[in-house]
């Protein structure tokens, strides 16, 4: 059966009849399409759909396969091909979020547990050493200290409240490490980003500015297609984040605070600030050592709270006077001087 078996990678936003199959397939397995992924590996037979595998840059998603075809056969050549797919694309270090009950099968697939939510979801890797890799190079930048503390942050783009925000935790510790979040889904991109951040900090001198990785998790790439429950979705991407945080990134540079800024807008990021001291603190989520989670007041200009999302609003309707007093001279310096490049 399985010699009649043809393997291809369809974009399902330009074949409809391939989206069809594969939202009904991906509804057979209880699962929803992941509105990030429009790329799939596919298996069919008699050019119909029968599993499918997601690709969303160098994460598997959507991975189903209907209960008629199910062997093992059938699930270690689709996986082959989607890996074989990622490395021929550049991306050989890969990840997947799956149910924990499926672990075994991906397993079996060449994927390694990282950390899991029990009863909702698992990260894995295509790398049986790849965390601890990381951990172990990130541990040559340790600094002496009884204090270290963290912060982690998008800065889209780097605000005088960020710069505020570090340079109070670098006050309270013996050294601070700072982590920009690795995306490119925000207004500014990484690069700049990080280069915002360096700029606006080289001033102080007990801080390490870190260019995140893949395990710091964006909630831009965080699949919410097999949680159905919001509050679980919530739930879910909190404990992969803060876990991962908790129980490896902190050990290796000796971490023990983490601080953040109040969030008197954005209700998913104060749910997130507010869950930081149940998955960063609690003895029963993890063995690890505890992180004390601080939060400090946001700072204002006037009576106008500083938020990185107030100043893109002021750029997007050209208010650059007010821009201005919102962001470092650094920032300033770089906004001013590609106003063209950001179509504002």
């Amino acid at each position: 059966m399985y010699d009649l078996v043809d393997y291809a990678v369809v974009d399902i936003s330009k074949a409809e009849q391939d989206y069809k199959e594969v939202k009904q397939l991906l509804s057979r397995s209880d699962l929803d399409l992941d509105s990030q992924v429009t790329v799939f590996m596919v298996a069919k037979i008699n050019e119909q759909i029968i599993a499918c595998a997601g690709i969303d840059r160098n994460i598997i998603k959507c991975v189903a396969i209907d209960p008629n075809y199910r062997g093992n056969q059938l699930n270690l050549t689709l996986m082959d091909h989607v890996i074989k797919y990622a490395n021929e694309n550049g991306y050989f270090h890969l990840f997947l979020y799956t149910k924990p009950e499926n672990i075994d099968f991906f397993k079996g697939c060449g994927f390694y547990p990282i950390v899991e939510i029990t009863d909702l979801v698992v990260l894995m890797e295509n790398n049986p050493v790849g965390i601890r890799q990381y951990c172990k190079q990130l541990s040559t930048q340790q600094k002496e200290g009884s204090k270290i503390g963290s912060i982690v942050m998008n800065a889209n783009p780097f605000t005088k409240g960020h710069q505020y925000l570090i340079q109070y935790a670098a006050s309270q510790c013996d050294w601070l490490h700072v982590f920009v979040v690795n995306e490119n889904a925000s207004l500014f991109s990484f690069d700049t980003r990080l280069k915002l951040v360096k700029d606006g900090t080289k001033q102080i001198q007990n801080v390490t500015v870190h260019a995140s990785s893949p395990y710091i998790i964006s909630r831009a790439t965080f699949p919410t297609y097999f949680l159905k429950d919001k509050t679980k979705i919530d739930q879910a991407y909190m404990g992969i984040d803060l876990l991962i945080f908790r129980n490896y990134i902190a050990p290796a540079l000796n971490i023990n605070y983490r601080f953040v800024g109040t969030e008197p807008y954005d209700e998913v990021t104060k749910a997130y600030n507010e869950a930081m001291s149940y998955w960063l603190e609690d003895k029963a989520v993890s063995n690890h050592s505890a992180i004390t989670f601080v939060e400090v007041q946001r700072i204002t200009e006037g009576d106008t709270i500083v938020s990185a999302s107030l100043v893109r609003k002021l750029l997007a309707s050209g208010q650059y006077e007010e821009v201005k007093k919102l962001v470092p001279s650094t920032t300033w310096d770089y906004l001013s001087a590609n106003l063209d490049k950001f179509k504002i």
